[in-house]
């Protein structure tokens, strides 16, 4: 995703909805991708999705050009989902893993354009499943996102160790899972 020009994020957050739009058309599908990779629930995601753009569009005003507009935005989507991910897994323990792993697969394969076969999305999903949510939201940003060290850093507000700590034990945890698996 490329950055919004300075200017149009000054009349967005002038109130300019036509301004406001064009960083809704820009920056909606990867929220939702990052909320759905967080969450695991399409539901979830839309919700999450729809916070994000309201906190957005709430604190534009406020937004101070200290990071560029997207890893800011990152930041607002990845902290609401892994809060979505959290209260969702309070209120109630997995329903049925069978039709979220067909959502998961179903919207990987939109998201990648049929680039990853659904047999390949359902296990690489339920490995990712296996996941606490704050090594997922790294796994997922820079994995599926393609976020460097310090962009991921930055969207969470970690510490760029705290990254590569967290990648790494994300990275023993799917592998164990994997090798579990017998694959």
């Amino acid at each position: 995703m490329e950055d919004i020009p300075r200017e149009v994020v000054e009349l967005a957050a002038k109130g300019d909805i036509g301004a406001f739009e064009e960083i809704y058309r820009a920056t909606s599908s990867f929220v939702y991708n990052t909320a759905f990779q967080v969450t695991r629930n399409r539901e979830d995601a839309e919700e999450v999705t729809q916070d994000v753009f309201l906190k957005v569009h709430k604190e534009l005003g406020r937004f101070e050009f200290r990071s560029s507009l997207r890893t800011w935005i990152y930041r607002i989507a990845v902290n609401l989902a892994i809060n979505a991910y959290k209260k969702s897994k309070r209120r109630d323990s997995r329903q049925n893993e069978l039709d979220e792993n067909m959502e998961v697969a179903d919207a990987r394969s939109r998201a990648d354009d049929g680039a990853i076969r659904e047999e390949d999305a359902k296990f690489i999903n339920s490995i990712l499943d296996t996941l606490n949510p704050d090594h997922r939201a790294c796994v997922v940003l820079r994995n599926i996102e393609g976020l460097s060290y310090q962009e991921i850093a930055d969207t969470l507000k970690i510490n760029i160790n705290t990254v590569r700590t967290r990648l790494k034990r994300a990275r023993e945890r799917m592998i164990e899972v994997f090798k579990k698996r017998g694959n």
